[in-house]
């Protein structure tokens, strides 16, 4: 895990080293290690590291291998890299590294751009050929690690995170229109290629960039997710389809084991965090570090799950950390989480992951999570009723997004309301080849997009705040791709996720499996009170948000009027979307 960044000039100038260094300053939490920066003629190239492959300097970045006339910078961890070494070698490919960074050079030169056919783990990365020029900017299948970028005047620029590119000036930070809408319609997902600023845009998942000594650019994706039916598949057993499933998650966890630094696990006490830690149990991990965060009870809100956690723990003799987060700590430490957001997130874990990962930190460098196994395996409540619905855009939008576009067009200012982004790009990604099923089409949508820029986005940047590298075997995307073929009825039996559930039994106790889904809202961000109802107050009525313009007076005097009567399909403050967004803008716009 690192955070990288670049500069490419196609006027005649050099790149602005002083750029370079604010980029690299703003992300050095990514990379607390290290830090290095290697410019030559057009171009310039900035990493900070966190060592976690290869410890030693051999493995520092930027890399540049002379013989080969390539240099790269990279941001992840490719789990199958020893494989690829061996077959690379076998080639005749020469290492003066054990880590997975030149792995990805060696490749590169021998398989040309389809070597990203041949990684299995989550990256970004730019690559860039001495001789000609050329540059090549990648995105894991799944969106993992992120990668924005921005046009500046005479040339392009990248980096890890958003703000990393602001602080490298030069960059429109007025807000996109189209972004506005889908931030406030999908709980603050703004799919890519668009963010929340004009000038800066991010690369989808499962894409390559490739820049030209001119600055020509083209795109393309090297993954797409299908659904596809076929009778063999239709006609297996779920019980056939449950030893499959566990045979592929035994692998995905597996190889997220590969590491020169121990691997904990971040455990909620749900089924998904739970069968991680029995699969990595299982694998033989010794000495395996587990954590699980839990807040106050409040208003009769449950704040913790503490107990199933443990039962876990106890099954397989980890070495487990409560760590338990009063509520007054919590609020004192919102503005760091905000500052860490690359774009502003409204979950209401997001604070509690922050300060998870500050804890876990302190005594582990790398740990699997379990994000991705409700938008994989259908765990959420919106896809039985698209399963058999006439109209399942229409149902979708209804149980998903926020509000319809009748409401959005009362809450923006007059320049911003333009059109239903929101219910286009649904209707789009419902109509796009690959799935028939209606439940397959939503779970599609929520894997490739709503997963991407909400829980694993949230995990990234809270986990990089110190340092911590976070691995999901549940987007491992061979899994991803097996489970697309198990048919979604399968997926929503037992009450969502079936098949799933069922591999669980055969791993963990059952105990943590046959119980309410847990969800644990901070209360003071669902119901906005105290400082935080203040913040958000003074944030609203600011003089930077008078001149920015973006909602109406009257919808926000509506929301403060009554913060607690205003709340989301999805259990989420209205008033908190609208109140981080400023925040957020102010603390990241000068």
């Amino acid at each position: 895990m690192c955070g990288i960044a670049g500069e490419v000039r196609f006027d005649g100038q050099v790149p602005d080293l002083g750029a370079m260094a604010r980029m690299n300053e703003c992300q050095r939490q990514r990379g607390p290690d290290n830090g290095g920066v290697f410019a030559q003629g057009a171009q310039a190239w900035g990493h900070r590291r966190l060592k976690i492959m290869d410890l030693s300097e051999s493995a520092q970045q930027p890399m540049v291998d002379p013989e080969l006339g390539l240099g790269i910078v990279f941001n992840g961890a490719v789990y199958n890299h020893p494989e690829l070494r061996r077959e690379l070698e076998a080639m005749g490919y020469r290492f003066f590294s054990h880590g997975d960074t030149e792995v990805l050079l060696k490749a590169y030169h021998a398989w040309g751009e389809d070597f990203v056919q041949h990684l299995n783990g989550m990256f970004a990365f730019a690559i860039w050929e001495r001789d000609s020029g050329k540059v090549v900017l990648g995105r894991d299948r799944l969106g993992i690690k992120p990668l924005y970028y921005a046009e500046v005047a005479g040339g392009f620029r990248f980096a890890s995170t958003l703000p990393a590119l602001v602080a490298a000036g030069g960059v429109d930070t007025s807000v996109d229109p189209a972004a506005l809408n889908f931030y406030l319609s999908f709980h603050a997902v703004v799919p890519a290629p668009h963010t929340l600023f004009t000038g800066v845009r991010k690369l989808p998942p499962g894409s390559l960039m490739t820049i030209a000594a001119d600055g020509q650019r083209t795109e393309r994706s090297f993954w797409s997710l299908s659904y596809p039916q076929n009778a063999a598949d239709e006609n297996r057993s779920f019980e056939e389809w449950t030893d499959m499933l566990l045979e592929g998650l035994r692998a995905a966890v597996r190889r997220r084991l590969v590491a020169d630094v121990p691997v904990g696990a971040l455990l909620s006490g749900g089924v998904d965090s739970s069968l991680i830690v029995g699969l990595m149990s299982e694998a033989g991990v010794q000495n395996l570090r587990t954590y699980n965060v839990g807040f106050e009870d409040v208003g009769g809100e449950k704040g913790n799950e503490f107990e199933y956690a443990d039962i876990v723990a106890r099954e397989f003799g980890t070495r487990h950390e409560r760590i338990f987060v009063p509520e007054a700590e919590l609020l004192t430490r919102l503005p760091e989480a905000v500052a860490a957001m690359s774009e502003p997130m409204v979950s209401h874990d997001c604070i509690g992951f922050y300060l998870l990962s500050e804890a876990v930190s302190r005594h582990s460098k790398v740990v699997q999570s379990g994000q991705g196994a409700d938008e994989v395996f259908g765990g959420y409540h919106w896809y039985p009723k698209v399963a058999d619905s006439a109209d399942p855009v229409a149902d979708y939008l209804q149980a998903f997004r926020d509000r319809d576009f009748d409401e959005y067009s009362r809450v923006v200012s007059a320049p911003y309301q333009g059109v239903d982004c929101s219910g286009a790009f649904v209707a789009a990604s419902f109509n796009t080849p690959g799935a028939a099923d209606p439940v397959d089409k939503a779970l599609r949508l929520d894997t490739t997009i709503m997963l991407v820029d909400d829980p694993v986005k949230r995990v990234d940047n809270m986990t990089m705040a110190f340092g911590l590298e976070a691995r999901v075997p549940f987007l491992d995307h061979e899994l991803v791709e097996l489970a697309a073929r198990i048919p979604a009825r399968h997926k929503l039996s037992h009450g969502g996720k079936g098949v799933l559930k069922e591999a669980a039994r055969k791993v963990i106790p059952a105990a943590v499996i046959d119980r309410p889904k847990g969800y644990f809202p901070v209360p003071a961000l669902k119901y906005l009170q105290g400082s935080v109802l203040e913040r958000v107050r003074d944030a609203l009525s600011s003089r930077a948000a008078r001149e920015r313009g973006l909602f109406r007076k009257d919808y926000v005097d509506m929301l403060l009027a009554d913060p607690m009567a205003h709340i989301t399909p999805l259990r989420g403050s209205k008033l908190w979307q609208l109140g981080l967004l400023e925040w957020w803008l102010q603390t990241h716009v000068s």
